[in-house]
């Protein structure tokens, strides 16, 4: 393949991707490379070019193809979870279900593996500790679009069962791999971005302090802006809570880290 596609940026604006370029990740042959290319995938091509070996069904393949035509509210997130959540009902009984989900999470394209957390995270027949085990390789995939995916789908089953999710989540916080660590801060993230609000973190943000705890110095600046976020969140319900917080840290963790976490922690604070 081209070595200029292979290594390329991406464009800025859909309009400007190379046609050969938008051909290939239509296709399922490359993955994106940025949110403009994710955003411009035309989900309806890929589906009717890759499900078929992936052990999806004509009848499926149809039914699929005409939910996203018909969609109220089409988008690139809200096409990936009606993807993913009618195979799960098309399959939840199925005893090929767990080879489809091995298919769509091992798949070249990341758009294709963004729809195999709902396979998961949809399951009533698994305990949230199979869920984030099941789903451990989508949370640490290398595409920021597959991350983001696996914590959406996966957010309200930690919400429902939290304080278990926090015990696990806790744990996976001492993980060398910061894209796993920063799932645990990102999944449970009292307000969030484009996803519905933990009540109980908003009221009880203390709750998470185990997982807090352990990235407070966390060298990753990928995770130090994901802490940061979280306590941002958090400060605006409970500022006392993270103004608390922030002091005793200043005074436990001297380190360069644990300022950067504390300067994006308190920017709503000191706005008001």
């Amino acid at each position: 393949m081209n070595k200029e596609i292979i290594n390329r940026k991406g464009a800025r604006k859909a309009q400007d991707i190379p046609k050969e370029v938008l051909e290939l990740l239509n296709l399922g042959k490359i993955e994106t490379v940025n949110l403009t290319e994710w955003l411009a995938i035309d989900h309806l091509k890929l589906i009717q070019t890759n499900f078929t070996e992936i052990g999806i069904s004509e009848e499926n393949i149809h039914l699929i193809s005409q939910k996203i035509r018909t969609q109220k509210k089409p988008s690139t997130m809200n096409t990936t979870k009606l993807v993913g959540s009618t195979l799960y009902e098309s399959y939840s009984k199925d005893k090929t279900l767990n080879s489809i989900f091995d298919n769509l999470s091992t798949h070249l394209s990341d758009s294709i593996r963004c729809y195999a957390p709902y396979l998961k995270s949809l399951n009533e027949n698994l305990s949230i500790s199979e869920k984030l085990k099941e789903s451990e390789k989508l949370v640490a995939d290398n595409h920021f679009g597959v991350r983001e995916v696996v914590w959406m789908a996966l957010r309200p089953e930690i919400d429902g069962d939290l304080e278990k999710s926090i015990d696990i989540l806790s744990n996976w916080t001492k993980s060398k791999n910061e894209n796993i660590r920063r799932f645990t801060t990102e999944s449970t993230r009292p307000r969030g971005v484009w996803c519905k609000h933990i009540s109980r973190l908003k009221e009880k943000p203390e709750l998470a302090l185990p997982i807090l705890e352990n990235l407070k110095s966390d060298k990753s600046k990928y995770v130090q802006d994901s802490v940061g976020n979280w306590l941002n969140d958090a400060s605006k319900s409970e500022p006392n809570f993270v103004i608390e917080l922030c002091e005793r840290l200043k005074k436990e963790s001297r380190t360069k880290e644990t300022e950067k976490i504390i300067k994006r922690e308190t920017r709503t604070i000191y706005k008001k």
